[in-house]
C-alpha cells in the first residue's frame, strides 16, 4: 500500500545517527514523495509528522489531529467498477493530510501494528506485518541485532 509506505517513511524521517537526531524531511524528500516542495508544504508536513509521531508513541491524544484536518473534504466519484474518494485540500497541506489519512487507515485495518521501535535509543517506527504481531524493532539488522548483542553481553559479563 503506497500510503502506508509514505506514512512509515514520514514517521522515520527523524532517525538518530551517532546519537544525534537527524531531520530528513526536506524539499527533496517531499518532491520524491509526490509533493511540490514548497515552504508551506514543508511546514505543514513537519507539523503532521510531529503530531503523528507523538500519537503513535502514546504521548498525544487523537484529538491533536483535528487542526491538521480542518477544512478537508472528501468527494465521491464513480470510477471503474466502484466509488473512489477524492480528497479536497490545498496543495500545501496535501502530504500532511495524506499522512493523517494513511495513519487512520492503518489504525482501522491493522490495529496495534504501527508502533515505535523497542530500542530506546532509536527514533524510528515499524509496521508489523508478521502473523503473530510480535516485531519489536524497526530493523533486525540495525536495532534488533544491537539489542540482542547488548543483552548477550550483559548476561555473559555477569558470569
Amino acid at each position: 500500500m503506497a500510503d502506508e509506505e509514505f506514512l512509515l517513511d514520514l514517521l522515520n524521517s527523524t532517525p538518530v545517527v551517532n546519537g544525534t537526531r537527524q531531520d530528513l524531511l526536506t524539499v527533496a524528500w517531499l518532491r520524491a514523495h509526490d509533493g511540490t516542495g514548497s515552504g508551506a508544504e514543508l511546514r505543514a508536513t513537519r507539523e503532521a509528522r510531529g503530531v503523528l509521531q507523538a500519537l503513535v508513541r502514546g504521548e498525544a491524544p487523537v484529538d491533536t489531529l483535528a487542526p491538521l484536518l480542518d477544512g478537508v473534504r472528501r468527494r465521491p466519484a464513480v470510477a471503474g467498477d466502484g466509488v473512489e474518494w477524492a480528497v479536497e485540500v490545498e496543495d500545501a497541506r496535501r502530504p500532511a493530510v495524506r499522512a493523517v489519512l494513511a495513519w487512520d487507515e492503518v489504525r482501522r485495518h491493522s490495529p496495534g501494528r504501527l508502533r515505535p521501535c523497542a530500542n530506546d535509543e532509536c527514533a524510528r517506527f515499524l509496521l508489523d506485518h508478521s502473523r503473530p504481531n510480535r516485531a519489536r524493532w524497526c530493523s533486525m539488522a540495525l536495532c534488533g541485532n544491537r539489542m540482542k548483542a547488548r543483552r548477550h553481553y550483559e548476561r555473559t559479563r555477569g558470569s
